[in-house]
This record gives structure tokens, C-alpha cells and sequence, in this order.
């Protein structure tokens, strides 16, 4: 018998940080945080690289929200969305580094009836998967074009972010200043 959904909307960022814009997801969902105050039924949640771990998360949900670093083909930076039905044919090739653990848990989902009732995947085609902190300068430029496709794919839903007063600062986006300004990112 499937769980009774709980209304609520889970946005996720996956990536990997330590590769640099393989991180854009983690880094937009925390822009997202930073920028915008984020109503009750709205989770967000840095997911990285972890798989399983979303499963409960993922099933409770009514819509989904993934952003992500995916490689379509298209040019570095171009921001890509996919929604609902075009998602089996987004994962007939292999588009994200982590995508093993996305389309298994969305196929789970799936033969257990319990998949949310709206699914979309915001992404960025990465430019450098170098082993460093920070985004590379042009997808950082391309960050807040991603934030964006954020906000209004919660407005789609219903959901009015109301800005922050003032913008706060994020983890990673620190350390990779942290790093920039110690010179390890030459």
C-alpha cells in the first residue's frame, strides 16, 4: 500500500562540489536558501552525490524538483528543463555523472505507484568537471539564470518565494572563496 503523500514540494540539488561546476545543483538550491525565504510544505534539500538516501523524501512528496549538472549535448552553460513525461527519454542516454542514482530512484518510485505527481529537472551543461571548489567563472554568470528557473518553477506550482532583506552567504559558495583567495584553485 503506498504512504499517503504529504502535499509538500522537495526541491533537491544534486553534484558533486569537489568537481567543480558538477556542483551547480548543490550550489543553486543553496542560492535558492540564501536568497529567498522558503515557505512551510517546501523542503530543500542538498542532495549531493547520495542515491537511496532520497527515496523517503522523494515518495512523500507531491512535486519534485531536481537541479542538477547534465550533459545533453548542447553547449556549455545552456540551462535545460524536463518535466513529467520526457524524463524516461532524458535518461535513455547518460546525462548526469550521478544519474544511476536519480533514474533508479525515480523507477522505484514508479513500480511502487509512488511517484510524485509532478517531476521536473532543472539543469546546467557543465563547464569543467576539474577536481576543485567553485564553479568556473561562466557558470557562475549562469547561477543565477538557474536560481531563477528555481523560483519559478515553484511559482508554477503555487509558490511565491518572498526575498530575503538580505542575501545570505552559503557554505560552499564560501569555501570556494576560501580556496580561491588561499590560491589552491590556480
Amino acid at each position: 500500500m503506498a504512504e499517503e503523500k504529504t502535499g509538500k514540494v522537495l526541491v533537491i540539488g544534486m553534484g558533486n562540489v569537489l568537481m567543480q561546476d558538477e556542483g551547480i545543483g548543490v550550489r543553486a538550491v543553496e542560492e535558492l536558501v540564501n536568497r529567498y525565504r522558503i515557505p512551510a510544505g517546501v523542503e530543500v534539500v542538498d542532495g549531493g552525490t547520495t542515491g537511496m538516501e532520497l527515496f523517503e523524501p522523494m515518495r512523500r512528496a507531491n512535486s519534485l524538483i531536481i537541479a542538477d549538472a547534465v550533459n545533453t549535448g548542447a553547449a556549455n552553460g545552456s540551462l535545460i528543463r524536463i518535466a513529467n513525461d520526457e524524463i524516461p527519454a532524458f535518461f535513455q542516454t547518460k546525462l548526469s555523472n550521478h544519474q544511476l542514482g536519480v533514474s533508479d530512484l525515480l523507477a522505484l518510485l514508479a513500480l511502487k505507484g509512488e511517484t510524485p505527481e509532478q517531476v521536473t529537472i532543472v539543469g546546467m551543461v557543465p563547464h569543467s568537471l576539474k577536481n576543485r571548489l567553485g564553479l568556473t567563472p561562466e557558470a557562475a554568470k549562469g547561477l543565477e539564470a538557474m536560481v531563477q528557473m528555481l523560483v519559478e518553477e515553484l511559482a508554477s506550482l503555487g509558490i511565491e518565494l518572498e526575498s530575503r532583506p538580505q542575501v545570505r552567504s552559503g557554505h560552499w559558495k564560501r569555501e570556494a572563496e576560501f580556496e580561491a583567495a588561499a590560491g589552491l584553485a590556480s
